[in-house]
């Protein structure tokens, strides 16, 4: 039974051992999970119906709490091969239901104990449609996550937590996030239900990702197109980058402001654009390319998260099922006349895809490697390697 009053929303429980207070004061009670401790970041909602491994490991939620909207995350258990990260940087996660026994042969830990083992915080039988409905409402909140086995919460000093915590805007979280030191990716594919995660042994283009949050099945499509993947810190200067040869430059995906990390970010690429190479950006990477070519970027009310937003391909009149994790857009009107859009957003109009009209250089504010999520727009990648491709033919020429 769910109780309002004025100045709070509560789940009635025999002994709530989890709670959720925002900034406005609201108080969410519950069940906690995982790791027992507190946590303070911004609260946002995924519409995602499966993949919640996926979601809870993507660098690009550091800095957030996820309030899943699909009631029944963790029947499938957890494994470890579907991971984006090798550190998970998420604040915390809320679910509606309680976590049931592991349904899937591919288990090997309850969510429960992955969560633990990753000391990320959760909270189980809360109202995630009314939390929801709000963050619809009002925009994404600040919010604290505590777990306490022993259900003593000072809802004051909660609140206090949430209301001084500067939020994402002017946050430069890619510093934090991204490799510290240049590596080359394994070369793993895409997985595979009979083969798992095969190695790809060929390596026709050499590819520089420059790490802003990557996650690793961006790595495994490179894989599937026979490239050899470098990742690079986000500080990388373009004249560092130069000197590893590349055939063509990615810009990950990411969390934070995107002008913040532009204060850095902002000069390397514009010099790369300059040199012309082919560039593929996605997500933050999308962001950044954006500012590089002097538009700008703001924080939005609610962001995209889920796995099943409609885009359309103005290019060719079609619509894409895409997965998206963004809470800041490219302003249209600041995109000058050399940038063609190329694909927008069927919620809202926001801009989804840019390109240069006269440069191999393109990027995406969704995420084609849709993991979780839809494949129709995989071809992205392939567009990128036909760039390099040609690009690799003028040089020769």
């Amino acid at each position: 039974m769910i109780k309002k009053q004025k100045n709070k929303i509560a789940i009635n429980h025999l002994f709530s051992t989890g709670i959720l207070v925002l900034d406005n004061k609201l108080v969410f009670k519950g069940i906690g999970l995982g790791y027992q401790g507190t946590s303070t970041g911004e609260i946002c909602f995924n519409t995602s119906l499966t993949g919640y491994q996926e979601i809870i490991s993507d660098p690009s939620y550091a800095g957030q709490i996820i309030n899943f909207t699909f009631p029944h995350i963790g029947n499938v258990g957890t494994n470890n091969e579907d991971l984006e990260s090798d550190k998970i940087w998420t604040k915390g996660v809320i679910f509606n239901s309680e976590i049931t026994s592991p349904s899937n042969y591919r288990a090997l830990h309850t969510l429960d104990e992955w969560l633990k083992r990753n000391q990320i915080v959760g909270l189980t039988g809360l109202d995630t449609r009314s939390l929801t409905n709000l963050i619809r409402d009002k925009g994404a909140p600040k919010g604290t996550i505590t777990n306490n086995k022993k259900g003593k919460f000072n809802i004051k000093k909660l609140t206090n937590m949430s209301v001084k915590w500067p939020g994402l805007n002017g946050l430069d979280l890619a510093k934090e996030v991204s490799t510290k030191k240049t590596y080359l990716w394994k070369g793993f594919k895409t997985w595979k239900k009979d083969v798992g995660y095969k190695k790809n042994t060929k390596k026709k283009f050499k590819i520089i990702a420059v790490d802003y949050g990557i996650k690793k099945n961006i790595l495994r499509y490179f894989s599937d197109y026979n490239c050899e993947v470098k990742v690079v810190s986000c500080k990388l200067t373009a004249g560092e980058i130069v000197k590893l040869k590349p055939d063509g430059i990615f810009l990950s995906n990411g969390p934070g402001d995107p002008a913040a990390t532009g204060k850095y970010a902002i000069d390397t690429v514009q010099k790369l654009i300059k040199l012309n190479y082919p560039i593929f950006g996605i997500c933050l990477g999308h962001q950044i390319l954006a500012l590089a070519l002097n538009a700008k970027t703001k924080k939005m009310k609610l962001g995209h998260r889920g796995a099943n937003h409609p885009v359309k391909n103005l290019i060719n009149n079609s619509v894409e099922i895409t997965s998206q994790n963004h809470g800041f857009v490219v302003i249209e009107k600041s995109l000058s006349k050399n940038i063609q859009i190329t694909h927008k957003s069927l919620f809202d109009n926001t801009i989804e895809g840019i390109k240069l009209k006269n440069k191999p250089v393109f990027s995406v504010q969704y995420h084609p490697e849709a993991n979780p999520g839809p494949q129709d727009s995989q071809y992205l990648f392939k567009n990128f390697i036909q760039n390099i491709k040609k690009h690799a033919k003028k040089k020769r020429n």
